[in-house]
């Protein structure tokens, strides 16, 4: 059974991250620790008593085509029911359209609880608010004011429609079309891979669709964006007509089964109505906006599957009595926590999830940063500093879910093979959150081509000075932290140079960086994961004493195991990085 990890998630908040910096921000004035916390108290009851029981019956029923419409499994609509009273859509969006603001660090806390519970589920409400996100910054006045009140209460959900059956990631190549018509557009196309583009929890879905304008340039410097409602909305905001969308078909999937993923029909006839956000052949740049915030979802949704396999391998491990450890004085078999090999696995999934949420709401609290702080300085340094964390977060986050996800079934041993005991859900579901938003390989190709080249590696250079700053100047007496603060130590400078030996190869030879772009990613994920957890057994180091004790004992213990058997990982893949290339590059086609 999950349990919200309230005390983990408020020690990182709370004493790792804090909301000292939060005081500057004047949009979070009103913000503080003990209003986090209730939040999170009421997030972690509505996932345990809601949406837990539903995630394995969902699982097993799954989401159900029919020519009038997809069917959620028993017990989601009313679950989405009481999701929108409960105002959880309003969260974090916009006070001016209903929305709570709040920190986008507390908001990703909540988007952990949420997908832990049931990712199926949370993929809608997490789509809508993308959806709301975009026109938030991209709409006119009018279309706000039509669309965005009653998304946000959670009264219509939303979609980014993006792909296509011959596009695929490149989206210079959709084919959607869009004519003139008046005050709109008539969208005819047909889109794959649309996460709960048509469902029965709401009267109306917002798709927000990619389109070609005829005449427009090829490729991407060609692409609009256009809302298209399921059903018409009228100027004084009421249903109106069908508009020509429809959902043809439902993926057959590995995970996720009660989350429908749709095959869309705009236009079947006279043409789907959408109307045109922003400037004409802008549309990309008008997603991307809000791609920040997504990916950053999609690396919460990653690790966040990883604390729930881990939180069932634990129960179990506690509980599955064989064999005998090594050493034990009794000749009865023991429970298999006991076994040495059983507690690395299990310690490997603590400390590489918590080390996975440190750095994602790391990563939101640059964002907070970035988009309210007074000084326009430290505005512009966190930004840079919250985007070069994205593709980070959003790959390496989600890898480590995969992984972590795969030991639990290894704890299990054949238990977790089979279905009955819900250890092989996990790998399924969370299995598309390493492609969703855009795969591993796109995220370090955005590393590098992107976020380190366009300020030859200042912001990657600026971050990795201030963690070794950082890690200089922690002050321990214990022995066990003091390791754990060398070892992390070591690993940021072994990153910087792998950093500065990259830099100089993109300059001279783009094409082999590309070919360790992901390594120096996964190295980067683990480098900033082990200082923060550097960070964190520093903090419960000066708790002890304090109280809690049993919790901050537990933090210096799994920090430390990470810093003995998951940072060393930063070695090898640095001398990948350093010299590496060379191997893919010389092995052409016909090698493979």
């Amino acid at each position: 059974m999950y349990r919200a990890p309230l005390r983990e998630l408020r020690f990182v908040l709370e004493e790792l991250l804090g909301t000292g910096a939060l005081s500057a921000c004047p949009a979070y004035a009103d913000y503080s620790d003990e209003l986090g916390a209730s939040i999170l108290e009421e997030a972690g009851h509505f996932a345990e008593s809601v949406l837990e029981p539903l995630n394995r019956p969902g699982d097993r029923e799954g989401a159900r085509w029919s020519p009038e419409g997809v069917r959620t499994p028993a017990g989601f609509k009313e679950a989405y029911r009481q999701f929108a009273e409960g105002g959880w859509p309003q969260l974090g969006a916009d006070p001016r359209f209903g929305g709570q603001q709040v920190p986008q660090a507390l908001n990703g806390a909540v988007q952990e609880i949420l997908a832990s519970a049931n990712l199926a589920f949370k993929l809608c409400p997490m789509l809508t608010h993308g959806a709301v996100h975009a026109l938030t910054l991209s709409a006119s006045e009018a279309q706000q004011q039509l669309y965005l009140p009653r998304m946000v209460s959670g009264e219509w959900t939303g979609t980014m429609v993006l792909t296509e059956p011959q596009a695929g990631s490149d989206l210079g190549q959709i084919r959607t079309r869009a004519l003139p018509e008046g005050d709109h557009y008539r969208i005819f196309g047909q889109k794959i891979f649309i996460t709960w583009g048509e469902h029965d929890f709401t009267e109306n879905t917002i798709h927000m669709v990619l389109a070609r304008i005829e005449g427009a340039p090829a490729g991407v410097k060609g692409i609009s964006l256009f809302i298209v409602p399921k059903v018409l909305v009228g100027a004084d905001g009421a249903l109106g007509e069908r508009n020509e969308v429809r959902c043809v078909s439902i993926e057959h999937k590995l995970g996720i089964h009660a989350s429908p993923t749709c095959v869309m029909e705009y236009g079947r006839d006279k043409g789907a109505v959408g109307y045109l956000v922003g400037e004409a052949n802008h549309g990309l740049e008008y997603m991307f906006v809000m791609m920040n915030t997504a990916r950053l979802a999609v690396g919460v949704e990653g690790y966040a599957v990883g604390e729930r396999a881990f939180q069932q391998a634990a129960e179990y491990a506690r509980t599955r009595v064989q064999g005998k450890p090594p050493g034990a004085e009794s000749h009865s078999p023991a429970p298999i926590v006991q076994h040495p090999d059983v507690r690395r696995m299990l310690l490997t999934m603590k400390s590489c999830t918590e080390a996975s949420r440190a750095l994602a709401l790391y990563a939101g609290s640059q964002l907070d940063l970035g988009a309210h702080h007074a000084d326009e300085t430290v505005r512009r340094a966190a930004q840079a500093r919250g985007e070069l964390l994205i593709p980070i977060v959003k790959a390496w986050c989600t890898e480590t879910g995969n992984e972590t996800a795969a030991i639990g079934v290894q704890v299990h041993g054949g238990m977790g093979y089979v279905e009955e005991t819900g250890a092989a859900q996990y790998v399924r579901d969370v299995r598309i959150t390493t492609i969703y938003e855009g795969t591993t390989g796109i995220q370090s190709n955005d590393l590098i081509g992107r976020k380190l080249a366009r300020d030859r590696g200042a912001a990657m250079i600026a971050l990795l000075t201030d963690m070794g700053r950082e890690l200089r100047s922690l002050e321990t007496t214990d022995g066990t932290v003091g390791q754990t603060r060398d070892a992390a130590a070591q690993a940021v400078t072994v990153l910087e140079r792998a950093t500065r030996s990259l830099l100089v190869g993109m300059a001279a030879n783009p094409a082999g960086s590309l070919a360790v772009s992901v390594p120096y990613l996964k190295m980067c994920g683990v480098v900033i994961g082990g200082w923060l957890l550097a960070k964190s057994a520093a903090l419960a180091a000066a708790g002890l004493g304090a109280g809690d004790e049993a919790f901050y004992r537990s933090k210096i213990r799994s920090t430390h195991f990470y810093a003995k058997q998951i940072l060393p990982q930063a070695l090898g893949l640095a001398q990948v990085v350093e010299d590496g290339a060379e191997s893919v590059l010389a092995a052409g086609p016909e090698d493979i």
